[in-house]
């Protein structure tokens, strides 16, 4: 006979893993409108400079070969974190296929941008943070576009699951960008900034270099690689747990963000569009 807990914990487990997803994608594609409002609005209009009110010295006048290059990445950066999940949503997938294929295409391309502009800029300029930093961006730009070119290649060869593997893949370099500034609002917040150095060259930030995006690989590769049979009680209900913890934790770094950096960032990058 089958407890009732049985039935419980798979189902409180799907739900708490759907609210996290939901909760990663409304947080990430507000980001991703962020980067395109503020930075890849004031490329279009010309107003690189007004990239240095955040980050300084990232436009440096002169430099047309490394600010065309951000200028690419930021572009193709913030598409990429709008359209990302978009491609996951089955029912839309299902009921518009052609609509799928075309933003697709897009998300690749924006891939690309991103991938070619971010080792454009490295390449020329270097990061803030040093060789360790370049080895590090400059990996996620390799793996960024060698995903993005693995989801292309198996989605033109309707080599349907192939595609969907390296697409889970190319989403989980895509939400690093995002990653990458939620880490270091909740580490600075909970331990003062414990490693992090002036240049991005504390113990914390050669981690961070990294880790931003071969953690979520890994998880990606786990998920790929999942028994599909349900788990032990036990077991959904602590995956509940922490995925709702999680949840929680996504929600107050969004609303920090929003608040302060996102939200009149995206102001700013719409106010200066010429009517």
């Amino acid at each position: 006979m089958t407890s009732p807990s049985s039935g419980i914990a798979p189902t409180t487990l799907r739900w708490s893993s759907r609210l996290l997803a939901g909760t990663v994608w409304a947080s990430a594609s507000l980001f991703g409108l962020y980067i395109l409002a503020f930075y890849a609005l004031a490329s279009l209009s010309g107003e690189m400079a007004r990239w240095n009110r955040v980050l300084p010295e990232l436009f440096v006048r002169g430099g047309s070969v490394g600010n065309v290059g951000m200028a690419l990445h930021f572009l193709g950066g913030g598409l990429l974190l709008v359209l990302g999940s978009i491609q996951f949503i089955t029912p839309l997938r299902d009921a518009l296929p052609r609509l799928h294929r075309w933003t697709g295409r897009l998300y690749v391309a924006s891939a690309a941008l991103a991938g070619i502009g971010g080792l454009l800029f490295i390449g020329v300029r270097g990061t803030v943070g040093g060789w360790v930093m370049d080895v590090g961006f400059a990996g996620y730009g390799l793996l960024t576009l060698l995903a993005a070119a693995q989801t292309a290649r198996y989605a033109i060869a309707r080599d349907l699951d192939t595609h969907r593997a390296w697409a889970v893949r190319l989403y989980a370099l895509a939400i690093g960008s995002w990653l990458y500034r939620m880490d270091y609002g909740f580490w600075i917040l909970l331990t003062d900034g414990l490693g992090h150095a002036d240049g991005f060259r504390g113990p914390f930030d050669y981690v961070m270099d990294f880790a931003f995006y071969l953690p979520n690989l890994a998880i990606a590769e786990l998920y790929l690689r999942r028994d599909e049979r349900a788990p032990p009680a036990w077991l959904a209900v602590v995956g509940s747990l922490a995925m709702l913890v999680a949840t929680g934790f996504v929600l107050l770094g969004s609303y920090f963000f929003a608040l302060h950096y996102w939200l009149p960032g995206i102001g700013v990058g719409i106010g200066a569009v010429p009517g």
